[in-house]
C-alpha cells in the first residue's frame, strides 16, 4: 500500500472532520428551516387576510376604532405642524440677529404667584427708547414701534374694511424687520423729529386704495385723519387667511400726538452685528433698560427680551396642551379599539376551534398558530392605521389650506402612528393567539 502525500492526507482529515461535525448537514438543515419558516409565515399571512375578507363587516367595525384614534392624533399634529411652519415664516420677517424688547411677553399663560403681573408693569416710554438708542453702542440698528389703532382707510378711489392697522415707527424698524421699499421712500429721521403727517403703505393696502395708479404722493385718510403717502413696501404675501401687507406706517411721534395714551408702551427692535456679538448686544441693551427703569440689583426684569427662538419656544408651549389633549384622546380610543380587537379575535378563535385542531393534528406547531392570530390582529390594526393616517394628513392639510398656511406631511408622526398600531395589534392579539395555540387537538377535533 503506497503512502499518502501530506496534502492528500490533510484534505482527507478535513473531509472526516466535516462529516463528523455534521457541517454540510447543519448548513442544509438551517436553510431548510429558514425556507420552511418563510413558507409558514406566508401561509399564515394569507390565512389572516382570508379570515378578514370573509368577515368584512366585523373587520370593518373592528378597525374603525383604530382609524378614529390614529386620525385624531394625525389631523391635530398635521395642523399644528402647519402652524409651526407659519409661525417660523412670520418670525423670519425679523432681520438676522434681531431681538425685541416689550413690556409684556408674547403669550401669558397664568398669573404669577409673586411680584407684579406683566400687564401691570410700567410702560416702556418713547423717551426711554431714545435713551437706549443713544447709548447702545453694540447695536447695528435700533428702532422703536407701537401699534396705535385699527380702522378704515379711504382714498379718492376706494375704502377699506375697518381692519387696517396703523403703526408708529422710527426708521430703524425698516432694517430690523427686513422691510424693503418698492416705490417711493422710507420714513426718515426728519419725519419723526417734525411729527410729519406722512405714511408708508403695505403693498396690498396700496393696491386696494389705488388700483390703477401709483399711491406715492397721494393723500389718504385713516379714521378721518389725513396723511400723505411717501412710500410703498414690497409685498410679503398672504398668511393665516389674511394679508400681511394690510397696514400703514407713520412716524412714531405722529402716532403719539394723535393717540395720546399714558399706558402706551413702545417696543424696541435691536439688530446685532452678528452671531458672535448677539449675546453681548442683548446684555448691553438689557442693562441700559434696567438702569433707566430703576430695576434693583437681583430683581427680575420688568420687561421681556424676545428673540425668534424664544418666541418659537413660547409658541410650542401654547400648542403643547393641544398635543397632549390629542395624545390622551387618541390613547383612549386606541385602548378601546385594542379591547375590541381582543374580543373579536377571541370570537374568531372559538369559531375556528375545529380548524385549529386539524392544523395541530397534521403537525402545525403552537408557535405557528400564535403567529397566525397575531398577524391577523396586526393586519387589522395596520389597515385602520393606514386609513387613519391618510385621512388625518388630508384633514390637517384641508385646514391648512383654509387658513392659508403651508401644506405639510408629518412623516415622523405618520411613522409613529403605524408603529403604535402594530404594538396595539401585538399586545391585544397576544392573549387570543396564546389561547388558540394551547387548544388541545383532540378536544378541538370533537368541537361542534
Amino acid at each position: 500500500m503506497l503512502p499518502q502525500s501530506p496534502s492528500r492526507k490533510k484534505s482527507s482529515n478535513q473531509f472526516y472532520e466535516m462529516v463528523n461535525n455534521d457541517g454540510p448537514t447543519r448548513t442544509l438543515s438551517q436553510r431548510s428551516r429558514f425556507g420552511r419558516l418563510r413558507v409558514e409565515l406566508w401561509e399564515s399571512l394569507l390565512m389572516a387576510f382570508d379570515s378578514i375578507a370573509s368577515h368584512k363587516l366585523r373587520s370593518g367595525l373592528t378597525l374603525l376604532g383604530i382609524l378614529i384614534g390614529v386620525f385624531s392624533i394625525i389631523v391635530v399634529m398635521t395642523a399644528l405642524r402647519a402652524l409651526e411652519k407659519n409661525a417660523e415664516t412670520i418670525l423670519s420677517q425679523l432681520g438676522p440677529h434681531t431681538f425685541t424688547i416689550k413690556r409684556t411677553p408674547a403669550f401669558i399663560f397664568e398669573s404669577p404667584k409673586g411680584g407684579s403681573r406683566p400687564w401691570e408693569r410700567e410702560p416702556i416710554t418713547y423717551k426711554q427708547g431714545l435713551q437706549v438708542a443713544a447709548k447702545a453702542l453694540r447695536a447695528v440698528s435700533l428702532g422703536l414701534e407701537e401699534g396705535f389703532a385699527s380702522g378704515t382707510v379711504r382714498s379718492r378711489f376706494e375704502e377699506t374694511n375697518p381692519d387696517v392697522g396703523l403703526t408708529g415707527i422710527t426708521p430703524g424698524v425698516f432694517v430690523a424687520r427686513s422691510w424693503n421699499i418698492e416705490e417711493g421712500r422710507a420714513l426718515q429721521d426728519s419725519d419723526v423729529d417734525s411729527s410729519r403727517l406722512v405714511c408708508v403703505l403695505g403693498s396690498s393696502l396700496a393696491t386696494q386704495l389705488f388700483p390703477h395708479s401709483s399711491a406715492v404722493g397721494e393723500r389718504i385718510t385713516f379714521e378721518g385723519l389725513a396723511y400723505r403717502v411717501v412710500g410703498v413696501l414690497e409685498s410679503k404675501g398672504n398668511m393665516m387667511g389674511g394679508q400681511q401687507d394690510n397696514f400703514l406706517l407713520v412716524p412714531i411721534t405722529t402716532g403719539l400726538q394723535r393717540y395720546a395714551n399714558p399706558r402706551v408702551s413702545v417696543s424696541v427692535l435691536v439688530q446685532a452685528a452678528g452671531p458672535e456679538s448677539y449675546d453681548d448686544t442683548v446684555d448691553e441693551v438689557r442693562g441700559l433698560l434696567r438702569k433707566l427703569r430703576k430695576n434693583p440689583p437681583g430683581t427680575e426684569d420688568d420687561f421681556e427680551v424676545m428673540s425668534n427662538d424664544s418666541l418659537m419656544n413660547q409658541f410650542n408651549q401654547v400648542t403643547f396642551a393641544l398635543r397632549a389633549g390629542a395624545a390622551i384622546i387618541s390613547s383612549i380610543s386606541l385602548v378601546a379599539a385594542g379591547v375590541g380587537i381582543m374580543n373579536i379575535m377571541l370570537i374568531s378563535v372559538t369559531e375556528r376551534t375545529k380548524e385549529i385542531g386539524v392544523r395541530r393534528a397534521i403537525g402545525a406547531r403552537k408557535g405557528m398558530i400564535m403567529t397566525q392570530f397575531i398577524q391577523e390582529a396586526v393586519i387589522l390594526c395596520l389597515l385602520g392605521g393606514v386609513i387613519g393616517v391618510v385621512l388625518g394628513v388630508a384633514g390637517g392639510n384641508i385646514l391648512s389650506i383654509l387658513f392659508k398656511t403651508p401644506v405639510v406631511f408629518p412623516y415622523d408622526w405618520m411613522t409613529y402612528g403605524l408603529v403604535i398600531c402594530t404594538l396595539v395589534g401585538v399586545i391585544f392579539g397576544a392573549y387570543p393567539a396564546f389561547k388558540a395555540a394551547n387548544i388541545d387537538p383532540i378536544d378541538a377535533l370533537r368541537y361542534e
